[in-house]
């Protein structure tokens, strides 16, 4: 049984006539690993905000499996803010193992004790990407996660998911990092 499953998905922005993509099918299983690549204004980010649940209209069929949980990194960091043990408290994750993988990808512990909102942008990505890890989810899907983030954390992320392997639904420009990341790539 897959976790998800598209068929036939074509999808089109509503002010748009023309079709963003056609006819994509794919699905995802047990500790698969998709990227997907594509030009900018291709769909993907679309296509990962629909499958963790953002209505958007589409043709096609998509199946989520019942009861699947989904972990999402979006590219959007503007709606951070806080200190890091009352966002460890609100997404119910362990506030000891979220910042020892904060610590992982270089982040200094003065940080800590600061608000997130003051955080520079890799800083705040590196905060979400943290979070996703520590969250327990059966599908892991990123958004652009290197984002504003330097060439020692991407490393570091590069090593957390190989010692992790999660089933994972992966958009990123950066080419060496999806290539170590994802076991297949799909062309939008």
């Amino acid at each position: 049984m897959s976790m998800i499953k598209v068929e036939n998905l074509t999808f089109s922005y509503p002010s748009s006539c023309d079709n963003i993509f056609e006819d994509v099918s794919f699905q995802i299983d047990t500790n698969w690993k998709l990227g997907f690549v594509g030009r900018n204004g291709s769909g993907k980010s679309s296509l990962l905000k629909l499958l963790v649940g953002e209505e958007l209209e589409y043709t096609g069929t998509v199946t989520i499996g019942s009861g699947l949980i989904i972990s999402y990194v979006p590219q959007n960091t503007s709606h951070l803010q806080g200190r890091l043990h009352s966002f460890a408290a609100e997404h119910h994750i362990d506030e000891s193992l979220f910042k020892a993988v904060l610590r992982k990808m270089d982040f200094e512990r003065i940080q800590f004790e600061k608000d997130i909102s003051d955080f520079s942008e890799g800083q705040k990505k590196k905060v979400l990407i943290a979070k996703s890890l520590c969250e327990q989810a059966h599908l892991y899907v990123w958004d652009e996660p290197l984002n504003f983030i330097d060439i020692y954390s991407r490393r570091q992320i590069e090593q957390l998911i190989a010692e992790y392997p999660p089933a994972m639904l992966l958009v990123e420009h950066d080419r060496v990092f999806q290539d170590a990341a994802a076991t297949k790539i799909i062309v939008l």
